[in-house]
């Protein structure tokens, strides 16, 4: 059983009338235990066991967008964008994962994936975050038995995460839960692939890889302006998308 984290989002709320409206449709999602939306910070605070990107769907089913600014306590999140390294495609991003640790040996893997061809497709963590030539460098699949440890023979490595279907739309959207902890896999690199055993093509527009990097827990990243670049999340939001980044 998951147990309830906080996912924290920016949206545009004019009013308490906005605030109302993305209040009521959250509470209408299963899984809601709370939503707390501050006005003047313009920001939405949910505690439960949802899935981020579904908050996300029913937030801008409201008409407004949301950016999710932070998942669960500190060092406890992580997310990975997943590319295609084929070349010559309209957009090389391919899907998203995030992942969120909710007690000491669980995390949750909210998984999106769009623009693929239909088929069952193989999620997996990788032992290397070496992306440099795609899924091809990113080493065997994290977690396997160890030396030395028979009884460990039978059992799957850890990194194998799930088979999914992709249908006619391209698109596929999973919510799962692993006996892993975020520390232990950031830095590695998550992997979907029609190939289950490894052996990637670089150039295969249906073979994605992202290295796994830590993300902000709550209120771990409330800034609305880069120092680096000047951006508002909100510019940095609509070149995400263009990326395709949802």
């Amino acid at each position: 059983m998951i147990d309830p984290f906080q996912t924290l989002f920016a949206v545009p709320l004019e009013c308490d009338s906005c605030v109302q409206d993305v209040s009521d449709s959250l509470k209408k999602l299963p899984g809601i235990l709370s939503v707390d939306a501050d006005l003047q910070k313009q920001l939405v605070t949910v505690e439960g066991t949802a899935a981020p990107s579904v908050i996300a769907s029913a937030i801008q089913e409201t008409g407004r967008d949301a950016i999710l600014r932070g998942s669960g306590k500190p060092n406890s999140a992580a997310v990975a964008i997943l590319e295609t390294h084929a070349k010559d495609v309209p957009s090389p991003v391919r899907g998203l994962v995030r992942m969120v640790q909710v007690s000491p040996k669980l995390t949750i893997l909210d998984l999106t994936l769009q623009s693929l061809s239909p088929g069952r497709y193989h999620a997996t963590i990788r032992a290397s975050g070496d992306i440099s030539r795609g899924a091809a460098s990113t080493g065997h699949v994290w977690g396997g038995r160890e030396p030395g440890r028979e009884e460990e023979a039978n059992m799957p490595p850890r990194g194998e995460i799930a088979s999914i279907d992709v249908g006619k739309s391209g698109s596929a959207s999973v919510l799962l839960d692993k006996p892993l902890e975020a520390w232990e896999i950031i830095g590695r690199s998550f992997v979907v692939s029609k190939e289950r055993d490894g052996s990637f093509r670089q150039d295969d527009p249906d073979t994605v890889v992202g290295v796994i990097a830590r993300s902000a827990g709550v209120w771990e990243n409330e800034k609305t302006v880069c120092s680096c670049s000047g951006k508002t999340i909100w510019d940095e939001r609509k070149e995400n998308v263009g990326r395709g980044i949802v």
